[in-house]
């Protein structure tokens, strides 16, 4: 195991109607005036942001709001946002929604401090020293942003999306009602499903042997939220089996999955399909992240296995319960061709990451990039933002080069 390091500083207020104490819990913190910071309208037509807004009015707790954040938040929306809270002194930013409205959030509470852009710490001009607080209310389970140290935004003129980790980024306060995720679209649901367990492999798959107390939460996890996405597909209104949802998504990115499998001077995971696909969302806006995740990570698995297959059978065996053929055990009389204990290892882990795929897929995920109208033509142009910020060479499971990085995209075709 190695050293960590785990600091998570977020009250976390879980439940049903914990949205109607939003107001209640902020007061109790002692904050007074809050910009609230939501997207382009699924909050406003549930009925959400009236039920937080009545809550902060019953606490006494003043408001200003900045709307229209999209998805894959932008940075001019951050901009206005640091404008806002300054011309307001705001003390704590509450976004209201999903990662993107976090995300953006986490954006406005570092600009709020900095006398400079704010783009600049994405850019990795300015390190943050300071920033507003942020409380969260949660209605898409996805990025776990509510208790991670991650924000990613976009920058279309430079045609770039960069994420930016600092311990300040973590909210302080995470309110996690289940039952705002009731009228969430399919899609939407099993995207959040998908990046969830990304964050989850992303930390597992970081290069580093394994640990294991750390191997059975992460592993856990995925197993708990497997189970729990068809159960809402067929249900929207399962109340446990969101509940489960929710909890996962924000575990799966506070870093407690990662603990133990952090990399030496480096981040606690690999990280390469997160930023593969983060080119995908910078290219064209419109694709969700975790559909991009649910074609990017198969196709980078098949591409590394071989460097640590051991952790793929783990991954295999736990989740799946799929483990290699041992000839002297198996009844293999139905098969002609020998099977090398090396032609074993390959197959069970080839039949763990089809496993995985069809889930994915079983969900309504994509399963290739052409199903985003992309091209071969396209894949080229991801990779300048790629080389941006990732580098030339990248990865700590497997190092790649963005020819690689080329290799995988175009087997996701």
């Amino acid at each position: 195991m190695n050293d960590f390091r785990f600091f998570s500083p977020t009250r976390f207020v879980f439940g049903r109607g914990a949205c109607d104490r939003t107001g209640e819990e902020l007061a109790a913190l002692g904050y007074k005036r809050a910009l609230i910071v939501y997207g382009q309208g699924s909050v406003v037509r549930t009925g959400t942001l009236d039920r937080v807004k009545a809550s902060l009015d019953a606490a006494g707790v003043a408001y200003e709001e900045l709307s229209g954040v999209r998805p894959n938040p932008e940075i001019t929306s951050v901009r206005e946002g640091v404008k806002l809270a300054r011309d307001f002194s705001a003390d704590v930013v509450l976004p209201v929604g999903g990662g993107s409205a976090m995300d953006a959030a986490k954006a406005i509470a570092l600009g709020a401090t900095y006398d400079g852009d704010v783009w600049d710490f994405w850019r990795k001009r300015a390190v943050p020293a300071d920033r507003l607080p942020v409380a969260c209310v949660v209605t898409i389970p996805a990025s776990g942003s509510e208790a991670s140290n991650s924000s990613v935004i976009s920058n279309d003129e430079e045609h770039l999306k960069c994420g930016l980790g600092t311990d300040l980024n973590r909210p302080v306060l995470a309110v996690n009602d289940p039952e705002l995720t009731f009228t969430l679209p399919p899609y939407q649901t099993a995207a959040g499903v998908t990046d969830m367990i990304a964050h989850i492999m992303e930390r597992f798959f970081s290069g580093q042997p394994g640990v294991a107390v750390t191997d059975n939460i992460a592993l856990g996890m995925i197993r708990a939220v497997m189970d729990a996405a068809p159960r809402v597909m067929e249900n929207p209104e399962d109340y446990d089996a969101r509940a489960n949802i929710m909890w996962v998504g924000t575990l799966a990115h506070n870093g407690l999955a990662g603990l133990g499998l952090g990399n030496p001077g480096g981040r606690d995971g690999d990280w390469t399909c997160h930023g593969m696909e983060h080119e995908l969302s910078a290219f064209d806006t419109s694709i969700t992240h975790g559909a991009g995740l649910a074609v990017i990570f198969p196709a980078w698995m098949r591409y590394v296995w071989r460097e640590h297959p051991e952790r793929f059978l783990e991954f295999g065996r736990q989740v799946f319960g799929i483990e290699p053929v041992d000839p002297a055990v198996d009844d293999l009389s139905g098969i002609d061709e020998e099977i090398t204990p090396e032609r074993a290892v390959a197959d069970a882990v080839e039949e763990t990451i089809d496993e995985l795929q069809e889930f994915f897929v079983s969900l309504g995920m994509p399963r290739t990039l052409s199903e985003f109208g992309m091209t071969a033509e396209d894949v080229e142009k991801l990779l300048p933002g790629l080389k941006i910020n990732r580098g030339e060479k990248f990865g700590s499971f497997m190092q790649l080069t963005l020819d690689d990085a080329r290799q995988i995209y175009l087997s996701a075709l």
